[in-house]
């Protein structure tokens, strides 16, 4: 058996083991739609509406040519994408030859040494640190900037009109919840619907990640309806035992039952002319986003009335929002001028936390204030003005080549943020301690150390 083939048996042989064990994790056994596995935050379970995993499904299969799958970087135990702490186990466990270390897009560089096991531990530094994956991306010929220079930690030696970009997996799950795929929203189309987006991205990892040739549009489909029929959700939480007991409505069967459609509750009130949009633009947008743990304000557990306390600040607590781009930072931006608002304002998908229409936006976390020394630094000029601007990562700009759009990314869904550390698209946040921190920073939030405590309660309980 060669080190490629003995790779893949040992992670396909983990990850059955894993379906067929995973019921165990509570007391008595999981149905076989259903699979749980324990995090340091309690229980998170995934829920299928297809009747039962299906592990002939072409999610599993090698389709490519170097040895990956689409579970390769969206694993189960992890609410679907990959963690720094599992595949720094894979790497230890295949000698750093399992299918996700692939230099196309897993090393630094991609003409990294791996020849030996401590060339590999070093070209795969950014995968086992922050679970990050280099996607490489040209500047559009009609972009408004160029890149002009560029701070690389890794000595690339990359023309400048090419990006090394760090960005975590997103989640196979959830995602009939969607209103945009990927970070920057690339495989988005104008007039197309999250099934057809989801096509597209199946057949560009396919080709892309695996290195394969083009699938079977037959293989596409399998694919999408497998990811479409899964649903993620933390189930038990450390101290406050089920998130569906005494009333709660924890768990993933309530985010598989929860209605969806593009545009709903949409603060702006914007309705895309889109397959799967909202029938009527009369939704009024309700800032209590999430409904699933008010059963607990009075409830004679501690830990159950944090978790309480939390979603009614996500929900409730209102602070200014000033100077987000592509919401009110920029001309031309939906809102002119700071306005107050809660969580919910941008995380307004009910139960589920992202957008409901495809709305990227800059926060400032690629920025150059906010750079670690592990990412690479890009300086961008304005063609028009020459202006210039720093950044880590230029986000949507790389898509549509606008100025306006540096710096820009999606919202996730935030079901299951417990499995899934670290957060944000760079993996910026290793703790959703931190994630709090950076957002009560950003908008001068002004959370007291209990109010930070409950936040992060509720959201490890999603």
């Amino acid at each position: 058996m060669t080190a490629r083939s003995m790779a893949m048996a040992v992670a396909s042989a983990a990850l059955v083991a894993a379906i067929a064990t995973s019921g165990d994790v509570q007391a008595g056994r999981a149905p076989k739609n259903e699979i749980a596995f324990a995090n340091a935050a309690g229980v998170q379970a995934t829920v299928t509406t297809a009747g039962s995993f299906d592990m002939d499904n072409p999610f599993f299969r090698d389709l490519g040519t170097n040895g990956r799958s689409c579970v390769t970087c969206h694993r189960p135990a992890e609410a679907w994408t990959v963690t720094p702490q599992e595949i720094r186990a894979r790497f230890n466990a295949t000698a750093g030859l399992d299918p996700i270390f692939r230099t196309n897009d897993g090393s630094v560089c991609g003409g990294s040494d791996v020849s030996s096991m401590g060339a590999r531990r070093d070209a795969y530094r950014m995968l086992m640190s922050k679970g990050l994956i280099r996607v490489g991306m040209t500047v559009p010929a009609n972009a408004e900037f160029d890149i002009i220079d560029v701070d690389d930690p890794y000595q690339c030696g990359a023309p400048f009109n090419e990006t090394a970009l760090f960005r975590r997996p997103l989640p196979a799950t959830n995602l009939d919840k969607l209103s945009a795929v990927m970070w920057d929203g690339r495989e988005t189309a104008a007039g197309k619907s999250i099934h057809d987006d989801l096509m597209s991205q199946a057949f560009g990892a396919t080709t892309g990640h695996a290195q394969g040739a083009p699938p079977a549009v037959g293989d596409l489909e399998a694919i999408v309806a497998f990811e479409m029929s899964l649903f993620t959700a933390q189930t038990n939480a450390q101290g406050a035992g089920s998130l569906t007991a005494h009333g709660a409505r924890g768990g993933p069967l309530t985010i598989a039952g929860e209605p969806f459609c593009i545009g709903m509750n949409d603060p702006l009130g914007i309705l895309p002319a889109v397959p799967g949009a909202c029938s009527t633009a009369s939704t009024t947008f309700n800032p209590d986003v999430f409904t699933l743990f008010g059963a607990w304000q009075h409830d004679g557990s501690p830990h159950r009335r944090a978790i309480a306390r939390g979603e009614q600040i996500f929900n409730t607590r209102r602070f200014t929002i000033d100077n987000v781009g592509g919401l009110n930072g920029n001309p031309g931006d939906p809102v002119s001028g700071p306005i107050q608002g809660t969580c919910s304002l941008c995380h307004n998908a009910p139960n589920a936390g992202d957008h409901t229409i495809s709305l990227p936006l800059d926060l400032g976390i690629a920025s150059a204030a906010n750079r670690t020394p592990d990412l690479p630094l890009y300086t961008l000029q304005n063609r028009t003005t020459g202006e210039t601007i720093q950044t880590t990562d230029p986000g949507r700009a790389m898509v549509t080549g606008k100025w306006s759009d540096i710096g820009k990314f999606k919202g996730p869904t935030l079901r299951a943020l417990a499995a899934r550390a670290p957060y944000f698209h760079n993996g910026a946040a290793a703790t959703l301690e931190e994630a709090v921190d950076f957002y009560n920073t950003r908008f001068h939030m002004g959370l007291s150390v209990q109010e930070k405590a409950d936040l992060v309660a509720f959201l490890k309980a999603l």
